[in-house]
């Protein structure tokens, strides 16, 4: 076979690619201008049936007008643009946040620098201005504004009829030591500290302790002077034994007095006067017979009443006499329908004064004390009971060990 034979044996084409189509010979080139690929319209492209340039197409007049697109409207600015304008404005509320710190630490120390005294200054006591002392000089500060007023008796109206309670023997007092204690107590509260030095008032109040006992004593003692009722008792006020027989009657409410008191009282301190206080009034029968006052005055107080009684500890002593002394230190009160002895413990260290100083006792413990009101009064209960000259005298022991 000869070689023109091989060259007319028919060829398989070789498979087509994917994405190619089969090349003929109007794909090429015609007259220099690349072919249009069909448009999306129509089969055919342009040219093609259905395309403006195919067949039944309108070929005389214009091309069907396509409106040119519009550009897109612009939005709001991307949040990234508006970034360093919030940026700014937190850079200014952060500076001054950090001026008003600055400043008022400044103040701040300033007003702990000036403030230095024990008493802050600016710290007012009723009224009175105790500001920039020392705990001395605030003491005598209070002492000199307060220190008669604290002693005025206080005048009540009991059902009408005018009675006076003396503040010493009723348990009212101010305490101008703790009073100028509790005004030196530091006080860092900033807006204290700032304010002192603007002239701004620190208000303290007054420390004013109630005896409660003493004041419910003092005011049964009054309900059995100024109402009409009037409760067993004896008086020891004339230097010597007088029996007081209860009888049912009005008298003064002892309880539902203490707190009208007791405002009373402040209010005479702060003020220098407080008026009549009318004090609420109840009905009271006796609860002291008659045959309790009579036992109580036989066992007690006309023996106690009979002469001088001496109180003795170590080589120091010193007497009592029922002119003067024991009335002020002895008084009896009901207790569940008997009578018993009291003794007011402050009237009687004020009267044995510096007596037994340097008299140490010792103690069961094996401690060495001074000597206190209340060995006075055990070595004079049983002196006062004394008929003869030697029992009268109350010994109080150095050793109790």
């Amino acid at each position: 076979m000869s070689d023109d034979t091989a060259v007319l044996t028919p060829q398989k084409p070789a498979p087509e690619r994917p994405g190619e189509r089969e090349h003929v010979s109007g794909d090429t080139l015609t007259s220099g201008l690349p072919v249009v690929p069909p448009a999306a319209g129509g089969p055919g492209g342009p040219f093609g049936p259905g395309g403006p340039g195919g067949p039944g197409a309108h070929r005389d007049g214009p091309l069907p007008h396509t409106p040119p697109r519009l550009p897109e409207p612009l939005g709001e600015p991307e949040a990234a643009s508006s970034a360093p304008a919030k940026k700014k404005g937190r850079s200014k509320l952060v500076l001054l946040g950090v001026a008003v710190v600055v400043v008022g630490a400044g103040l701040y120390g300033a007003g702990l620098l000036m403030g230095h005294a024990d008493v802050p200054k600016g710290t007012t006591v009723l009224g009175v201005d105790i500001g920039g002392s020392t705990h001395d000089e605030a003491v005598k500060k209070l002492d000199a504004a307060f220190g008669e007023r604290t002693a005025l008796p206080l005048a009540l109206d009991v059902d009408g009829k005018q009675a006076e309670l003396k503040p010493a023997q009723a348990g009212l007092s101010l305490d101008s030591e703790e009073t100028a204690r509790a005004a030196a107590a530091s006080d860092y509260n900033p807006v204290t500290v700032i304010g002192s030095l603007f002239g701004q008032e620190r208000v303290v109040e007054p420390s004013m302790p109630v005896d409660q006992e003493k004041l419910a004593d003092a005011l049964d003692r009054l309900a059995g002077t100024a109402g009409s009722a009037v409760e067993g008792s004896i008086s020891f006020d004339s230097g010597k034994p007088v029996p007081v027989y209860g009888k049912a009657g009005k008298t003064l409410d002892v309880k539902g007095s203490v707190n009208a008191v007791e405002q009373a009282y402040r209010t005479q301190v702060a003020t220098g006067k407080a008026g009549p206080v009318a004090v609420p009034m109840a009905t009271r029968e006796p609860t002291v017979s008659k045959a309790e006052v009579d036992r109580m005055m036989k066992e007690f107080a006309v023996p106690a009443m009979s002469g001088i009684v001496t109180v003795k500890a170590g080589n120091a002593s010193i007497p009592f006499g029922p002119e003067r002394s024991l009335p002020q230190i002895l008084s009896v009160q009901a207790v569940d329908g008997k009578l018993v002895e009291k003794y007011d413990q402050a009237a009687l260290k004020k009267l044995y004064g510096n007596t037994f100083d340097g008299v140490l006792i010792t103690r069961g413990t094996g401690d060495k004390t001074p000597v206190t009101p209340e060995d006075v009064i055990g070595a004079m209960r049983q002196a006062l009971l004394g008929t003869t000259p030697a029992e009268r005298v109350g010994v109080i022991e150095t050793d109790a060990s």
